[in-house]
């Protein structure tokens, strides 16, 4: 269960922090309801925790916000655990532990916006296939909010390609790219991978395949690139880092915000991770990959 905060920490912020969330498998159950697991059983299989301990966690992060029991089943009544709005703004506290994990634990301290193909992060994202993305939505660059999945369409198949930023290559305004950004390994193509997924748009949709592009940049910001360059399908904004931590995807730490590396998922219309690509390295072919996997995926689904 939570600690107490000592009265000489009741007025640091820390302290109040850790007294929620800095239990080992408090952070571990926020983990897991992020990624889509929400009852008691799944939570219990996948972390392989006690019954005791979980509900001992569960009730603490209930009692204090983070989650709510939310009935599915009546007679009798059975609880899902959901992220409240106050859950849901730690996932960038989680995936900045994941992104300082990886730099510094698991990695050689380096900053990069790829990474090796025998890393972690390279072994976590090539075990995604088979994993169902949950439902979420996130703000497009064409206003309000969209799902990641193509779900409502005609699409069998949806691919997500992940991008660290993009600047404003033509329109003359100052880029919201910070300092230094491009002597960052893998950060360089941002534009270019977003105009061959445009010029390649027309043989996505007549395979029946949609497109969206994510990054952790804002909303108006992505409005103003996808006007210059005339890109026709979403470019959602991952800026709570919602899908990132779904996902568990690699981050890096650049102009104080974390961004998406380069990553390139094919989903089916069940939600279903069913192809990934990490590291990209070659741009041109990581998207002619996408649309021949894509092509397989929509074909599976017929």
């Amino acid at each position: 269960m939570g600690r107490a905060v000592p009265e000489r920490d009741a007025a640091c912020a820390i302290a109040q922090a850790a007294a929620v969330i800095g239990d080992w498998w408090s952070m571990l159950l926020v983990r897991e309801t992020a990624r889509g697991r929400h009852r008691f059983d799944e939570l219990q299989r996948e972390l392989d925790i006690s019954r005791k301990v979980l509900t001992e966690r569960l009730t603490h992060l209930v009692d204090s916000g983070v989650l709510e029991k939310v009935p599915y089943q009546e007679g009798p009544v059975r609880y899902e655990y959901r992220l409240t709005a106050t859950g849901r703004a730690l996932l960038p506290v989680l995936v900045s532990m994941q992104d300082w994990a990886d730099r510094w634990l698991l990695g050689d301290g380096s900053l990069t916006a790829t990474a090796d193909d025998d890393s972690a992060e390279a072994h976590r994202v090539h075990a995604l296939p088979g994993t169902r993305l949950p439902r979420l939505a996130l703000p497009a660059h064409t206003g309000g909010e969209t799902d990641p999945v193509d779900t409502g369409g005609r699409a069998a198949a949806t691919v997500l390609f992940c991008y660290p930023a993009t600047g404003y290559p033509a329109t003359g305004r100052p880029s919201p790219l910070p300092e230094g950004w491009s002597g960052v390994p893998g950060t360089v193509g941002c534009t270019l991978e977003n105009r061959l997924f445009r010029d390649a748009y027309a043989h996505f949709t007549a395979a029946g395949i949609a497109v969206r592009g994510v990054s952790t940049q804002r909303p108006d910001e992505q409005r103003a690139f996808a006007a210059a360059e005339d890109i026709p399908f979403p470019l959602l904004s991952d800026m709570d880092t919602r899908l990132a931590a779904a996902l568990r995807l690699p981050t890096f730490r650049a102009g104080q915000s974390l961004r998406l590396k380069r990553a390139v998922l094919v989903v089916d219309r069940e939600r279903t991770v069913r192809h990934v690509q990490f590291p990209v390295t070659d741009i041109p072919a990581a998207v002619e990959t996408a649309l021949e996997r894509g092509r397989e995926v929509a074909a599976a689904s017929g």
